[in-house]
């Protein structure tokens, strides 16, 4: 990238129809890879809860959490979007509790926009912190902080009814100034009808190939994540192994005395 990317990139991206690539970050070394990748929009997410500190779902995690791992992401990243998710009810209290948090995330973490899960239910919050000048990003379909509520991980938006709600929550977060959306795990045909219904960029994940663009969990698509692998996810890499296979390596070799080299590795 020539160009630190900015919300306005992102829709003269879907203008000229240049796919948008979106991974999540959560530590400095991976933020400064996907700079050099090019990859245009790096997001802080909540999935940190699974693949980085070990919960069953994103729930636990916090507005603090979260800050601190924006904190190590923009060190390692000055050019691409870099997005905080907003964890489960740090904006659903109030528009005032929004307000304040998505402030720390851009304030404290060094942010450059937020992401939210919901659709016009929230439409009064979103709209608080666009207006505290702070690029908001929309979330729907599968929502994860409303696991309970789902009682699962199915996809969403399959029955007529849902689809359209989905399809009515895209059209009022554009109306409200969302920069984009993501769509999580919904029909392919339901996410190419809402990507041609909107002026703003849609970001897939289980969405299909209709979207503007895509995004992954870092960990589930290099393969270092392998407890849950969604169909939606390709495996790029297979890093589990190789890096269980560099640690068997080294117990190995400090065990029966090769390792450290007392010519190579010593002083």
């Amino acid at each position: 990238m020539e160009k630190k990317v900015t919300t306005a990139t992102l829709m003269e991206m879907k203008q000229k129809g240049e796919k948008i690539t979106m991974l999540t970050a959560y530590d400095y070394p991976i933020s400064y890879i996907t700079e050099k990748a090019g990859i245009e929009v790096v997001l802080i997410g909540d999935s940190l809860g699974n693949v980085v500190l070990g919960y069953d779902n994103t729930l636990p995690v916090t507005v603090n959490d979260i800050i601190y791992h924006t904190k190590a992401v923009v060190r390692g990243n000055k050019k691409s979007l870099i997005v905080a998710d907003m964890p489960f009810l740090s904006y659903k209290i109030s528009k005032e509790e929004a307000v304040r948090n998505a402030g720390r995330m851009i304030q404290e973490g060094g942010a450059s926009a937020v992401k939210v899960e919901g659709g016009a239910e929230i439409s009064d919050i979103i709209s608080s912190i666009i207006k505290a000048d702070i690029p908001v990003m929309g979330h729907l379909g599968l929502t994860p902080q409303a696991i309970n509520q789902f009682g699962s991980y199915k996809t969403r938006g399959v029955d007529k009814k849902e689809a359209q709600k989905i399809i009515s929550d895209a059209k009022e977060l554009e109306k409200l100034g969302v920069f984009a959306i993501v769509l999580e795990k919904i029909p392919l045909e339901l996410a190419k009808k809402i990507t041609a219904s909107i002026s703003i960029p849609t970001i897939g994940i289980g969405a299909g190939p209709f979207c503007d663009g895509q995004v992954l969990v870092t960990y589930d698509m290099l393969g270092l994540f392998s407890k849950f692998l969604p169909k939606f996810v390709k495996k790029y890499a297979d890093l589990d192994k190789e890096i269980t296979n560099a640690f068997l390596a080294f117990s190995q070799e400090v065990k029966n005395g090769k390792f450290p080299d007392k010519d190579k590795h010593s002083f």
